[in-house]
Formats: C-alpha cells, structure tokens, sequence
C-alpha cells in the first residue's frame, strides 16, 4: 500500500506509527544480518559506498544552488560554501565556526558509560554530538564526537564497543575510541580507524583513575587520543569524499518548526529508556533541550548537559542468537522525531549505502535543517515506541498518543 503525501510517496508499513502504536518489528538484526559486512568495506575508503557522502538528491541540489547569488541561497549552508577564512571554518558537527586546525581534523568518537557508577561523563559537554542507546541489560551508553578535545586532561568513562557504534561512528569519518568489544562486534572494528583499550596502543590511550572502580575508571585525554592516533598511523584529515553531516541553519537564521508539517509543541520528551529514564526539558531562556536522567539534572564534568537539538531514531532491533546482546539495524528506514526550539516534527530516516551517513526528513521529504549547536541523537526500538512521549508545557502528550 503506497500513500502520497505532498508528494511524497511513502510506504505505508514504514510511517504508519507516526498516527498510532509502532509496528512491532522483527529481530533481523538477531544473527547479524543487518550488521557490517566483513570486506565490503574499511576505514581506508575502499568501501563503493563510503564515497557517497552527499547523496544523488543533496549533490543535485548543491549544483542547482551553485550559481545563484548570496541573497538567493537558502537559510542553511551549502556543502560547497565550506571555506576557511581568517583561520576558522564552519564545524561539520556543530555548523559553529571553529579553528581550521580542529574543524579540518577529523573528530574523535569516544565510547562513554553511563553507568551511575560512572558519573559524571569527562569530556560530554565539549561534543558536538551525542549517539545515545541501549545496550545490554537496559543500560545506555553514549558516543560522544569530539573535535575540540586537545586541551582535555580526562575524557570518559570510555567503555566496550557494540557494532552499531561503529557505524555511526564511520557516518562522521570519526576516529573511534573504546575499551574493548563484544564478541559480535570484534570482526567489525577491522574496517574502521579505532583505538582499542585492550590492545598495545593501550597503555599509550588509556589511564586508570583512583576515584572510580574497574570498569568505570579506564578514561583519556587530549594529550593521549594525540598521541595514539599519531602511533597507528590513522590520517587525521578528512576523506576527501566526506562533504559533512548535517545541514545547518546560517548566521542568524534559527530553524523554526511552525510551518512543518505535522508540527507539534515540544517542551518536555520522555525516551521511555529503561534504567536512567533520561527526558529532556526545553527552556525557552536559553532555547536549549536540558537532559535529565536518574532523576536529577545530567552533569558532566563541565555542568548540565544541554542540546540545540534532538533527534530520535526509532531503529529496528533484535537480539544476538541466544544472548543478551542488543543488535540494531540501522540501515533499513524507520520514522523518529525532530525537536528544536520548543517545537518537535515526525521524520523519516535514510542511510546512504553501507557507512555513510544518516538523513533525516521531514513528511515533504526535505531534509531536516539543525541550529547552529550540539546535537543529541537518542536510538530506540521500534518496539519501545508506546514508552516515547513528547508533552506540551500542561503535560499534555503531543503526536504518537495510543
């Protein structure tokens, strides 16, 4: 069944939780079918698909753009547009301006607990972006891309690795930086630049704090992910192929929702995870998303961690043959939300071939535009979509009620 919807043709199956209950999906992921595939690709490009970072649609649109005038382009910045002046360049991970030197670095993705235990996460607030999701047991783990971290004497608690973190890892030509791995995902990290805490780079990367007990004291710095990097030899410029991310809003151009379809008021979302009962708070003073979670304000090492904008990725998802192992298919595509400034749009999301990047569209099918700022991108089961609300300032749930 095929339902058009300004244009946009949509299959039914797969945005029909927009309106009601999700679909309760499959485990396809549950053997590993849905994960990297060995040899089709690595961190050295050779993958077909990792040079497509800008996507058939996005590049037609850079070329049809690319002769009009300044005060013709639209209100987000194109690709092309990316140039160092006066020794700052607009940051893939924030669309902030930034040194060139650390703009034109590729960032590091630094796997980080979230753990009571390991409280408060060194390093958080200075991300650009944050991958949260499950993983075993109901806990949550973040990834946390880095690109300003030289001056940070400890970043983490860095933690193992699962095989969805690699891909989005890879999505923003990222180093990724962990402390050892599941068995499902050891075979993956061979096609991706990584740092791992259980091999001879080890010691070079990774310290043990006195404060916190094993497994929540192994942690980085600045000085040390420099220093490992430079010994396994990973290039720390971008592939020439990657042409960003995301789209971001210009120079005093704030995205407004109110015009988007299926737009909602969005002052409070609740993620439904099951341990830390994270939820973010919008605050129209500072027009930032506050995360909470365990019950009292998120702090990391640097004070509350906020967000210009959040994403929700509903992903299929499975188990691991008979194990307690969360495998996520973050290929095939699913519907989320959208939330900045108070407002919040349903979406859709694409993967662009194997390891590149992730878009987000809104029902129109164009492209979601973010705000100038860090990002949050929560995972969630499809199945856990009922336990996902969003409220309006009353506590009155907005969009997905049963």
């Amino acid at each position: 069944m095929i339902w058009k919807r300004g244009g946009w043709l949509l299959a039914a199956a797969a945005i029909f939780a927009f309106s009601g209950c999700a679909r309760q999906a499959g485990a396809p992921a549950e053997t590993g079918t849905n994960q990297i595939s060995p040899g089709t690709g690595s961190g050295q490009g050779t993958d077909p698909s990792a040079g497509s970072a800008g996507g058939s649609e996005r590049l037609g649109e850079i070329e049809i753009f690319s002769d009009l005038s300044e005060e013709e382009l639209p209100d987000y910045y194109l690709p092309e547009e990316r140039q160092a002046t006066d020794g700052m360049i607009r940051s893939y991970l924030t669309g902030q301006l930034i040194e060139t030197a650390k703009g034109d670095r590729r960032p590091v993705a630094v796997m980080m607990s979230n753990d009571r235990e390991a409280q408060p996460q060194y390093g958080i607030n200075r991300a650009g972006v944050v991958y949260e999701a499950p993983v075993e047991g109901g806990m949550n783990r973040f990834l946390a891309f880095l690109e300003d971290y030289d001056s940070l004497e400890r970043i983490g608690s860095v933690r193992s690795c699962r095989t969805y973190y690699i891909y989005f890892a890879k999505e923003f030509d990222a180093i990724y930086a962990h402390y050892g791995q599941s068995t499902f995902a050891r075979p993956y990290l061979d096609y991706a630049d990584n740092i791992n805490g259980l091999e001879a780079i080890g010691t070079t990367a990774y310290y043990r704090s006195s404060d916190k007990k094993s497994p929540h004291n192994a942690y980085t710095s600045g000085q040390r992910l420099t220093e490992a990097i430079e010994k396994l030899g990973y290039s720390t410029a971008y592939d020439p192929a990657y042409a960003g991310h995301y789209l971001f809003a210009r120079d005093g151009n704030d995205v407004s929702l109110e015009e988007r379809p299926g737009v909602m008021e969005a002052a409070a979302a609740e993620t439904g995870y099951l341990l830390n009962q994270a939820y973010f708070l919008y605050d129209e003073e500072d027009g930032l998303y506050h995360r909470y979670q365990y019950g009292d304000v998120h702090q990391g090492d640097e004070g509350p961690v906020t967000a210009k904008n959040v994403i929700v990725q509903f992903c299929q998802s499975g188990y691991y043959a008979s194990t307690e192992y969360l495998a996520f298919n973050v290929h095939t595509s699913e519907f989320g939300y959208f939330l900045t400034g108070g407002k919040a749009i349903p979406v859709s999301w694409e993967k662009e071939g194997e390891y590149g990047p992730t878009r987000y569209y809104d029902l129109d099918h164009r492209e979601i535009v973010l705000n100038q700022g860090q990002t949050w991108v929560c995972i969630i089961s499809t199945r856990d979509y009922d336990k996902f609300r969003i409220m309006d300032k009353d506590g009155v749930q907005q969009g997905n009620e049963s």
